[in-house]
């Protein structure tokens, strides 16, 4: 037995699927700067030059918070020597619990 079905809707798809992405790509710019910034008030200090690194990109529907200070992944997870002092993880943790809701915010 073969069932065929035919879907019509008066809604424009793309349009739609445009909307949600548009949405999506502002409130995850939006978290990523937050996280960034929290990232940045977090961070140990000792010469500020970690935190001075830490960086972000956001750009389609991908984000990311960097530092290019050479160490921050050791301040974060620790050594054999030094304990882990995480900053990005709490900042992100924050954070992304939230982006559903901007998202749903923005195509309100």
């Amino acid at each position: 037995m073969k069932i065929t079905m035919k879907v019509t809707s008066t809604v424009d798809a793309k349009a739609v699927k445009d909307k949600v992405n548009k949405a999506a790509e502002n409130a995850l710019k939006e978290v990523v700067v937050k996280i960034a910034a929290e990232a940045k008030h977090d961070t140990p200090w000792l010469t500020g030059n970690n935190s001075q690194s830490i960086d972000f990109e956001a750009k389609g529907l991908t984000g990311s918070v960097y530092s290019t200070s050479g160490y921050g992944g050791f301040l974060e997870t620790g050594t054999a020597r030094m304990p882990a002092r995480p900053y990005m993880k709490p900042a992100l943790d924050r954070h992304i619990g939230g982006l559903q809701g901007q998202v749903e915010a923005k195509l309100g």
